[in-house]
């Protein structure tokens, strides 16, 4: 057998085995996400999305990256079922639209002043008061609207690249690896912290107020806070993938 063969099979085998170890974190996940979902969205649904997820994070999994394959798979299978939700088109494109701006107004203020956004410069852009930026942030953090591929224009692009060469692929998915590390890592340490319990803890919102001394509302702003800022500081390197 040829080295190229024996790699491709190497890989596959790699790829197959963390697919089945991680399978049990789709269906946490799944029910995670579902538990505070309309009834009318089926966990089965969000399972099958969430498995899509976990099979490209396993073909696209950079380990010298730095982040372990659980915290890079969690967020590509809620991505997953982010998209199974939205293609359900129960989530107001209104908000939507205003989360793009919110991360666009967090981008420019901290491109300008070198330092992270706040809510309140951040509210004080979008021309809204802070109780009604904290409500936006909450109100889709709890909508699972705040995904880092959360605009039209990049789905598209995302959609027009299926068919590109694996290697090509390979390479911009360790990259995004890579910039979503350096992102997380830079973020204030709350945001880091919620994050961090949520996503690799797993604790619901509620177990970590109840851990951080806050309420249950307010952790969820953060997490919204978080994933915004996430997007801001990811979108310099999309436009350069893009060029």
């Amino acid at each position: 057998m040829s080295a190229p063969s024996l790699y491709r099979d190497a890989s596959k085998a790699s790829t197959s085995d963390l697919v089945t170890r991680h399978a049990d974190l789709v269906r946490r996940i799944a029910h995670h996400v579902a538990a505070r979902l309309p009834p009318n969205v089926e966990v089965e649904d969000l399972i099958q999305a969430g498995m899509v997820g976990l099979i490209e994070a396993a073909r696209q999994f950079d380990r010298s990256a730095g982040a372990s394959f659980e915290t890079y798979a969690s967020i590509r299978i809620r991505g997953a079922m982010i998209d199974e939700i939205r293609r359900g088109d129960w989530i107001p494109r209104s908000v939507h639209r205003r989360v793009r701006e919110a991360a666009e107004a967090t981008r420019q203020i901290e491109q300008r002043e070198g330092r992270a956004a706040n809510a309140g410069e951040v509210a004080q852009a979008l021309g809204i008061s802070l109780d009604d930026y904290g409500r936006l942030m909450e109100g889709a953090a709890r909508g699972h609207v705040l995904s880092l591929d959360d605009d039209e224009d990049h789905r598209t692009e995302s959609r027009s690249t299926e068919h590109a060469p694996a290697a090509h692929q390979a390479i911009e998915a360790a990259e995004f690896q890579q910039q979503l590390v350096d992102a997380i890592d830079k973020l204030p340490e709350r945001e880091r912290l919620i994050l961090s319990l949520y996503y690799e803890q797993e604790l619901n919102l509620r177990e970590i107020g109840a851990v951080l001394g806050i309420t249950e509302s307010r952790v969820c702003q953060v997490h919204g806070q978080a994933m915004v800022r996430l997007r801001a500081r990811l979108q310099d390197w999309r436009e350069h993938v893009s060029t």
